[in-house]
C-alpha cells in the first residue's frame, strides 16, 4: 500500500547515532524538535513515541478526565477517540462534511449549544448508554487524509464557550489552511510519522503548542512524570514512557531536511492519479476545500458510486495484484464502541456513507507514473 521515501542520508543519520553511547533523550531529539517547531511556527515541539501517545498527552494537558464530554469526529482512525477513553472521558460524535470527510462546523455549533443545555436537547447528543453527566470540555478535531478542517468556524465556537481544542494533525503534517500550517490552530496539535505518512521516523510523533504551561506538563508526562528539577528516580506526576528515541529522531531530522521534496513527490503522484481517475466512470477523487491552500497527501483515497460494491471492487483489484484498503470504518461502528455506548447504523449517516464508499489505493512518493497507470487500469477493469 505504501513505501517510505528514504535515501542514504537518512540511513547514515541513524547509523551515526549507533556509533555514540546516547540512544535516548539526546541531541538528535532536541534537533528534531527544534526543526519541527521552526517548520510550523510553534513555541514548543515535543517528540513522543507515536501520534496516539501525543494525543493522549494532549488530552491530559487539556485536563480531560472522568466523565468529561469531548466533541469529535466518527470518521477517523480509532486512536483519536481511544485516547479520550483512556481518561474515562466520553467522545461525543458529530457527523462530517460529505466532501472532505472532516467534522462539520455547523453541526459542531449545534452540538455545543445542545450540550450546554439540559434536558432532551442535551440528552439527544449523548450516546445511548455509558455517558456520565459530565461537562463539555473540549473539541478534538481531526484533519482527515492530509486536509485541515474548517478552523475559522471551529475556533470561533470554541473561544465563545471556553473550550480547549486539540488538533489531530497526525495525517496532515505540511498542510496549510488559508496559508497557515496545520497543527497550529488549537491549544495543541499532534503530528505522527508512521512509515506511510508524509515523512517518517519509523514510529513516533511530535506535539506542538505555544502554551508554556501545557508544554511543561507534556514534557514531564512523556518522561515517566518527572517534573522540572526532579532527579532520575523522582516522579512528581503519574507519567508514561512516551519518549521518542534518538535513532527515530535522527531519521526524522534527516527527513525534515528534504521535507519539501517529499511533499512535492507525493503531490506529483496524486496529480497522476487525479488525471486518470477523472476519466474512469463510477469513481471520483477526494475534493479539496477552497480553504486548503496546501494539501499534504497522506493516502490516496477514491469514492465509489453508491451502486458499486466496494468489497467486490477490492477483491477484483487483489486478483489483479493491486492492494487496497477501506478508509475508514466509522469509529462509532467499531465493535467496542457499539458495545459500550450503544451506537448503531444510521447514527451518523454521512460518515457511514463515506465509510462504505471510500477506498485507498497504493500511494507513496516513490511510485512511478507507470505504476499509477497499472493501478488505474486495474481500477477501470474492476469497475
Amino acid at each position: 500500500m505504501s513505501s517510505p521515501d528514504l535515501t542514504d542520508s537518512e540511513r547514515e543519520a541513524v547509523l551515526e547515532v549507533l556509533r555514540t553511547p546516547r540512544l535516548s533523550m539526546g541531541p538528535r531529539l532536541e534537533a528534531f524538535e527544534t526543526g519541527v517547531a521552526r517548520r510550523v511556527g510553534a513555541k514548543h515541539a515535543i517528540g513522543v513515541s507515536s501520534g496516539t501517545a501525543g494525543l493522549h498527552l494532549a488530552a491530559l494537558a487539556a485536563g480531560i478526565g472522568d466523565g468529561d464530554l469531548v466533541i469529535t469526529t466518527p470518521f477517523s482512525f480509532v486512536a483519536s477517540a481511544n485516547v479520550l477513553l483512556y481518561e474515562r472521558a466520553v467522545p461525543v460524535f458529530v457527523d462530517v462534511d460529505p466532501q472532505t470527510g472532516n467534522i462539520d462546523p455547523a453541526l459542531v455549533e449545534d452540538a455545543v449549544h445542545d450540550l450546554l443545555k439540559s434536558g432532551e436537547r442535551r440528552q439527544r447528543r449523548l450516546p445511548r448508554r455509558g455517558a456520565a453527566d459530565g461537562a463539555l470540555k473540549a473539541l478534538l478535531v481531526v484533519d482527515a487524509f492530509g486536509q485541515p478542517a474548517d478552523y475559522d468556524r471551529l475556533m470561533k465556537e470554541a473561544k465563545t464557550h471556553s473550550l480547549s481544542v486539540i488538533e489531530d494533525a497526525c495525517e496532515a503534517f505540511g498542510a496549510e489552511y488559508n496559508g497557515r500550517p496545520a497543527g497550529m490552530f488549537g491549544d495543541v496539535g499532534v503530528f505522527a510519522f508512521y512509515p506511510n505518512k508524509q515523512m517518517t521516523t519509523g514510529e513516533g510523533g511530535v506535539i506542538v503548542t505555544s502554551r508554556d504551561d501545557w508544554a511543561v506538563k507534556i514534557q514531564s508526562l512523556r518522561n515517566q512524570g518527572r517534573a522540572p528539577g526532579d532527579t532520575w528516580l523522582q516522579h512528581t506526576y503519574l507519567g508514561y514512557n512516551y519518549r521518542l528515541d534518538e535513532m527515530s529522531a535522527a531519521l526524522g531530522a534527516a527527513q525534515l531536511e528534504r521535507f519539501d521534496e517529499l511533499l512535492s513527490r507525493r503531490a506529483r503522484v496524486a496529480d497522476w492519479y487525479g488525471e486518470r481517475i477523472a476519466e474512469i466512470p463510477g469513481v471520483s477523487a477526494l475534493p479539496m476545500a477552497p480553504t486548503t491552500t496546501m494539501m499534504s497527501w497522506f493516502v490516496y483515497v477514491v469514492r465509489l458510486d453508491p451502486a458499486l460494491q466496494r468489497a467486490e471492487v477490492a477483491r477484483r483489484l487483489e486478483a489483479d495484484g493491486i492492494p487496497s484498503r477501506p478508509y475508514f470504518t466509522p469509529i462509532h461502528l467499531q465493535p467496542y464502541f457499539v458495545e459500550r455506548f450503544g451506537y448503531a447504523e444510521g447514527d451518523f449517516p454521512v460518515a457511514e456513507d463515506l465509510g462504505r464508499r471510500t477506498l485507498a489505493l497504493p500511494f507513496s512518493g516513490v511510485m512511478t507514473e507507470e505504476q499509477v497507470d497499472e493501478v488505474c487500469r486495474a481500477v477501470r477493469g474492476a469497475l
